[in-house]
């Protein structure tokens, strides 16, 4: 009898809940497979599928980053990562974005066979073996599917004058609540604190800057509505993965350092 150590769950094209209905026939299969020992990987969005298994529940999982609030509407149960590369749980792995799939291969062989191996692969095929998160790669838009329209004027006000000095107070009486309520209003809404949004905002912004424009870190700083340059520095680098400088090297039209 055939059996199986490892299946490799590829991503669904386009819409990912057409894709799900188009491999529901699957879903008890992999199941099945990963109760009988075997190991279950997903590459990108094909984490949907494994997350239809249940076998996520209460478990860790990455998957595309422009996917990640859909996962996490559809799959409560779930923590998806936010910008990892590479999630292990309990014999059931899973990758970022697209080019992930290349991360992951490398950590399977590794896993499979042994690290020597996986640095060989990784040398002839040029391929980046220590790449972690996929932060770097990530476009913060927003999350604005929740429905909650005072929240959605709040997410307008932050966007248009994220360069000012923003506070909780104020974004209350936007929409006239109170600021304990609005804060946990805006984090069931946005799955970010209002905080951690306007720093999102603001990041999102600089990288913007950092990749058109010729302004210095400084300036940069100044013009997304930080003062404190290890303040700037510290969240950037959280965000992102990258320091400014690293990022702008990495991005920009012309790398060159300030």
């Amino acid at each position: 009898m055939t059996e199986t150590d490892l299946l490799i769950i590829p991503p669904t094209f386009g819409d990912t809940v057409r894709g799900i209905q188009a491999n529901a026939e699957a879903i008890p299969y992999f199941r099945k497979l990963h109760e009988n020992g075997s190991s279950l990987a997903s590459l990108c969005i094909g984490a949907f599928l494994l997350a239809e298994t249940g076998l996520l529940n209460g478990k860790k999982c990455s998957t595309h980053w422009a996917h990640i609030n859909e996962f996490r509407e559809r799959y409560p149960e779930v923590e998806v990562e936010d910008g990892a590369i590479i999630t292990e749980h309990d014999n059931i792995y899973s990758s970022g974005g697209a080019s992930s799939l290349w991360n992951l291969i490398l950590y399977l062989v590794e896993k499979f066979s042994d690290r020597e191996t996986a640095v060989m692969i990784s040398k002839y095929f040029a391929l980046d073996i220590s790449r972690e998160i996929q932060s770097q790669f990530a476009i913060f838009k927003g999350q604005r599917s929740h429905g909650d329209q005072d929240i959605q004027r709040v997410q307008d006000y932050i966007e248009e004058h994220y360069a000012d000095r923003i506070s909780i107070e104020t974004l209350a009486q936007l929409i006239n609540i109170g600021g304990r309520t609005f804060e946990r209003r805006f984090k069931e809404a946005t799955n970010n604190t209002p905080i951690e949004y306007i720093q999102r905002v603001r990041i999102e912004a600089a990288k913007k800057f950092f990749e058109a424009s010729r302004k210095n870190v400084t300036e940069i700083m100044y013009d997304v509505g930080y003062t404190d340059t290890k303040a700037f520095r510290d969240i950037f680098k959280k965000i992102t993965g990258l320091t400014p400088i690293e990022y702008r090297n990495k991005f920009a039209k012309v790398a060159y350092e300030v």
